[in-house]
């Protein structure tokens, strides 16, 4: 018995992860006999699931069964409870069962509960773009599998490229792979093939950090014409804007500990606090304590309607104008 619980709005990365699995479980010989992927739209889709994972395969391998966006994880009737007690414990060891959800599952539920007993859970969310240290092992993690070697300081560039783009990750290192052959890939062959399309919205903390009112500006016009979402773009700033508090006020303490420093601001890697004090070391905590109230206020506004371009440009040029003085 083997059953699966993918979850996540990172759709590229989960449709990977079931291609993995499908390779892994299916005989390619018998693969189109043994495989069935069964919508959410599906009259009783749970139930035909539940009873397909119960048959066994045709000829070699395993069978797969793939319940497709299932809402089962947010809500789940009583009748479909009751199957589900019954027929997960029985399931033979020659099938496999998956079930993915974009929405995180209600832990709440019945339903969850019995699965995080009998099902291996994983979650395939977008790493937030502050989260640097996440981008670049998520980068080192692609690479290791699609046997890619890459040197740290190239993995941290290409991250710095691509941001939370998992798709995009893909492309460029398999890119980067046929133009390096066997070789490492290191930061030069990154600056050389891979685009920079996160004109992000870390970049436009920073030049914010900087006091620059018209790039900044121009950076927001810039994230807006590609189809970024305001209140993900708030959200980044707030996370940046806090980590740089964080480092400033241990900064203040006289902490020399740059590992304490790092779980303070919840920064995984301690290396980067280096970097992080050079950041903040033109700007004053008091400053950076006049940010935040700013940034709450962006994000309530863009929460409650309105115009969200004009606030986004309203609120940068308030922080703009308390990181100058």
């Amino acid at each position: 018995m083997a059953i699966y619980v993918y979850w996540g709005e990172d759709e590229f990365a989960c449709d990977r992860a079931v291609q993995e699995l499908r390779d892994r479980s299916l005989d390619p010989a018998w693969g189109s006999f043994n495989f069935d992927k069964i919508a959410a739209d599906t009259p009783d889709a749970a139930i035909e699931g539940l009873n397909q994972a119960m048959t066994p395969p045709f000829g070699g391998g395993q069978r797969l069964v793939w319940l497709d966006n299932t809402p089962i994880l947010q809500q789940c009737s009583q009748d479909i409870q009751k199957n589900l007690e019954r027929t997960l414990p029985q399931l033979p060891d020659t099938s496999v069962l998956l079930l993915t959800s974009r929405k995180k599952p209600d832990q709440r539920l019945k339903s969850t509960k019995l699965l995080k007993k009998l099902a291996q859970f994983q979650e395939f969310s977008p790493i937030p773009p502050w989260k640097t240290d996440l981008l670049i092992r998520r980068v080192r993690e692609v690479a290791r599998s699609l046997d890619i070697a890459i040197a740290p300081a190239a993995a941290e560039r290409l991250a710095e490229a691509v941001g939370n783009n998992t798709r995009q990750l893909v492309t460029e290192l398999e890119k980067l792979k046929l133009f390096v052959g066997e070789q490492q890939v290191g930061v030069a062959a990154v600056e050389a093939l891979v685009t920079t399309t996160t004109q992000t919205s870390l970049q436009l903390a920073k030049t914010i950090l900087q006091g620059d009112t018209a790039t900044a500006l121009s950076l927001v016009d810039d994230l807006i014409a590609r189809n970024e979402v305001p209140i993900v773009i708030s959200a980044t700033l707030i996370g940046q804007f806090r980590t740089w508090l964080w480092v400033k006020l241990m900064i203040e303490l006289r902490e020399r500990d740059e590992k304490a420093i790092a779980q303070a601001a919840e920064v995984g890697n301690p290396k980067r606090i280096y970097f992080l004090r050079q950041e903040v070391s033109r700007i004053s905590l008091a400053q950076l304590e006049q940010t935040l109230p700013i940034l709450l206020g962006l994000e309530t506004q863009l929460k409650s309607g309105g115009d969200a371009i004009a606030t986004l440009q309203m609120k940068v040029i308030e922080l703009c104008r308390v990181c100058r003085r």
